[in-house]
């Protein structure tokens, strides 16, 4: 007996439909329509998942960073925080002003400000060098990246004492040291970068006969770009990280210098405020990077935008 012929005796019988099962019910149903009249097939509403987040709004990456310093606030009101061993965020807020009026805080900003972007500047000019050429050329690369790899296992402020000995306790010193703590992020991620270029590229330029010159114009760096920006965003991080540890070395001026002093007279205000500094221009910085990531790679459509 074919599935029609069990379909009509199903619809002529008393049987109701909601007690058969649901393909067989909706097929009786339709066959159980007076002759002339529409047939409408049951249609169920498309279900839209939503499989990527939704975009932040403008400022959301502050949240986080929000609600730490209110908890922090709330502790420190609550009397869980002894203003001795934390002062409490309003407390350094009074007092980074009262620093700014007094002039010592902008001068000592400008010294940290100048090491580290000074550092942060090299660092990443020999990165992206150094990567080109091991990328681009066999011979850079059995030169160069083994000796980068051999570098970046080797912790860079456990080159202070060496630094020290050949270049002083100067400005120079931390400056140097901030390049080599920069360099390793933005290398390794402009070398991936550019090892991961699909050979369909390089085929394309050779099939357009492009120079040298111009598949690195058109090719390589375009390719590069995303890595580049990778690197650069630890890059930012790595420069300050790095100068907080070197500013505790016999300086003189900078936010360092001023953290030092406030310990040595149990100022715990002063040291929170000269770590706020600290990270409000690594936030900053990050967020300049990205705002530029943005903007040079428009092009591109991503989970991101």
């Amino acid at each position: 007996m074919s599935i029609d012929h069990r379909l009509i005796m199903l619809t002529e019988s008393n049987v109701p439909l909601a007690a058969l099962p649901e393909p067989i019910a909706a097929a009786s149903a339709l066959i159980a329509l007076p002759a002339g009249a529409e047939t409408v097939l049951p249609q169920t509403a498309p279900q839209r998942r939503r499989l990527t987040p939704k975009h932040l709004v403008p400022g959301g990456i502050l949240f986080g960073p929000l609600v730490l310093l209110t908890a922090w606030e709330l502790a420190s009101r609550l009397g869980l925080l002894s203003p001795r061993l934390l002062a409490a965020p309003s407390k350094a807020v009074v007092t980074g002003f009262n620093l700014i009026a007094n002039g010592p805080l902008t001068e000592n900003f400008l010294a940290s400000a100048e090491r580290a972007y000074l550092g942060l500047v090299i660092g990443v000019v020999l990165g992206v060098v150094l990567a080109l050429a091991a990328g681009l050329s066999r011979i850079g690369e059995a030169t160069i990246d083994g000796t980068v790899q051999i570098k970046r296992a080797i912790p860079t402020l456990a080159l202070i004492p060496f630094g020290i000995l050949w270049l002083g306790i100067g400005d120079l010193m931390k400056v140097t040291i901030i390049s080599l703590s920069v360099f390793i992020p933005v290398y390794v991620n402009v070398h991936a970068a550019l090892k991961g270029i699909d050979v369909k590229y390089v085929e394309l330029a050779r099939t357009l006969g492009l120079t040298r010159l111009e598949f690195i114009r058109r090719v390589v760096i375009p390719g590069a770009l995303p890595g580049f920006f990778v690197g650069l965003r630890l890059a930012v991080t790595t420069c300050w990280a790095s100068l907080i540890v070197l500013e505790q070395i016999n300086t003189t001026n900078g936010i360092g210098y001023l953290i030092n002093r406030a310990r040595d007279y149990g100022q715990t205000d002063v040291i929170v405020v000269g770590l706020a500094i600290y990270g409000g221009l690594g936030l900053v910085s990050d967020l300049a990077v990205r705002l530029w990531e943005r903007k040079a790679l428009s092009y591109r459509k991503v989970l991101g935008r």
